[in-house]
């Protein structure tokens, strides 16, 4: 891995620096960097300025050597961290697993991202609306926030049930979700029975986190300080290993910014 200095941009959504975002995506990423003991600066930013036209995205100018070397403009969480680890920047977590332990990883980010994040968004976006609007799209005038906030929850409506997800009941919801935390909690307890330290655990057991912790730490902490997960915050609040989980990420890689309550 590289020892060059970094001067990499992380543009996560919004300007609150010292704290973290609602995005689980955005705090995928700090954590990888944090991790890697990469440094790097965070600034607003906007969906439509993003390559991807979401949150996160980073700017890589600075550490191309010239601009054939690709876009200077990253985005989508998963191909920022391969894009930063092709240049050097960040270690390959997974590079030494077994075959089987990718399988464990891939399954359980695609549980996260793949299903989870989708009852997240019907939470956030149509039982929470006006507070994850509020809050989302807080950098513009209100009438422009009014429209846009419209927009995009006539699309998330139609995405969600395509999808399916909008075709289910509150109660459905709510089963599924806890199964998937009640999961992840009965996986920590594991992890944390033989520790004899306050040092963080990890979710496949090794003595090193893989890319399943960065993305199930993201998850976490965007329910803890989201305003517009309120259910959510309560369930996950409830399952002791998987605070436990959080409260040593947090302590060790993100010490100087805001903790959950």
């Amino acid at each position: 891995m590289t020892t060059k200095p970094s001067n990499l941009t992380l543009f996560r959504g919004w300007l609150e620096k010292g704290k973290y975002t609602w995005s689980p995506f955005v705090t995928k990423v700090e954590f990888r960097c944090r991790q890697a003991g990469l440094p790097y600066t965070v600034e607003g930013g906007a969906p439509k300025y993003g390559p991807k036209g979401k949150i996160p995205y980073v700017d890589l100018s600075p550490l191309l050597a010239d601009a054939s070397a690709g876009p200077s403009l990253f985005g989508d969480s998963t191909f920022i961290i391969q894009r930063l680890r092709s240049m050097g920047y960040l270690p390959d977590l997974n590079g030494n697993l077994a075959p089987e332990q990718r399988l464990h990883d891939l399954a359980v980010r695609g549980l996260l991202e793949d299903k989870l994040y989708f009852y997240h968004t019907r939470e956030r976006w149509i039982d929470n609306f006006y507070v994850q609007r509020e809050m989302a799209l807080s950098s513009m005038p209100y009438p422009l926030r009014v429209m846009v906030g419209y927009i995009i929850h006539r699309s998330i409506t139609q995405t969600l049930h395509g999808q399916g997800v909008g075709r289910l009941s509150d109660e459905e919801i709510r089963v599924l979700k806890t199964e998937i935390w009640q999961s992840f909690d009965d996986m920590l307890k594991e992890r944390f029975g033989p520790m004899t330290t306050e040092q963080p655990v990890w979710c496949l057991g090794n003595a090193a986190p893989t890319e399943a912790d960065a993305t199930l730490f993201g998850f976490i902490v965007s329910v803890l300080v989201s305003e517009s997960a309120p259910d959510s915050k309560k369930l996950v609040k409830s399952f002791p290993h998987v605070i436990e989980y959080a409260d040593r990420i947090h302590d060790r890689y993100f010490p100087d910014y805001e903790k959950w309550t």
